[in-house]
């Protein structure tokens, strides 16, 4: 089942744990790509010193974040990775949640070869976990993995080619929190436990 638009509608806290379990995939011209969502980070807009719209930043890059949930919003860091988030909060307010690690699930050989991986022998017709640890558990690894780039900025989440879709439901005991990553900058903001992952998933980043 794809998500629909009330799902995004969801409170940006609230839908960043909701995503955990869904599956994010990504159509193109060399095939279906996908894979589980086992950790998002959420950026609570202009008074969350985290965000990229703290104090109300608005830019080309930041505009998307302004519009109704369910955009995405995809940039480039480090001048080599692409970071995928999906725009939330209500319209003009700056919220979005990053998707920060997945379990790989369909097009893995496909996902492989972007990532340059070398493609092992399967184990009795399956992956063995220890194959897909490092595939996607990253932002960039997974964008890369499923071919997001940043001409999938501005796309609806129900386009026909770029999606959610699912129906696991993951308890809240199974939903671990903590402090996002790489956001020292952020003063106290360091400290939100706005990072949510999967307990005990091996795709998790960190």
């Amino acid at each position: 089942m794809v998500m629909n638009e009330k799902f995004f509608e969801l409170p940006t806290l609230e839908l960043a744990k909701s995503l955990l379990g869904m599956e994010l995939v990504h159509e193109t011209d060399e095939g279906i790509a996908s894979g589980i969502i086992v950790e998002t980070e959420a950026y609570l807009g202009p008074e969350d010193m985290a965000a990229h719209s703290f104090g109300g930043r608005r830019t080309p890059r930041t505009e998307i974040m302004y519009a109704e949930p369910g955009y995405v919003y995809v940039y480039f860091i480090y001048g080599m990775h692409t970071c995928f988030n999906i725009v939330s909060g209500p319209l003009h307010k700056p919220e979005a949640i990053l998707i920060r690690a997945l379990e790989p699930k369909e097009g893995i050989p496909l996902m492989m070869r972007r990532r340059s991986f070398e493609i092992p022998v399967l184990d009795d017709g399956d992956w063995k976990p220890g194959q897909l640890k490092k595939l996607t558990n990253g932002p960039g690894k997974l964008c890369k993995a499923l071919g997001i780039t940043l001409n999938d900025y501005g796309l609806k989440l129900n386009a026909k080619h770029l999606y959610i879709k699912g129906d696991t439901t993951i308890t809240e005991v199974q939903i671990l929190s903590g402090p996002r990553i790489n956001v020292d900058y952020a003063g106290e903001a360091a400290q939100y436990p706005y990072r949510f992952w999967i307990k005990d998933n091996i795709c998790v980043s960190k």
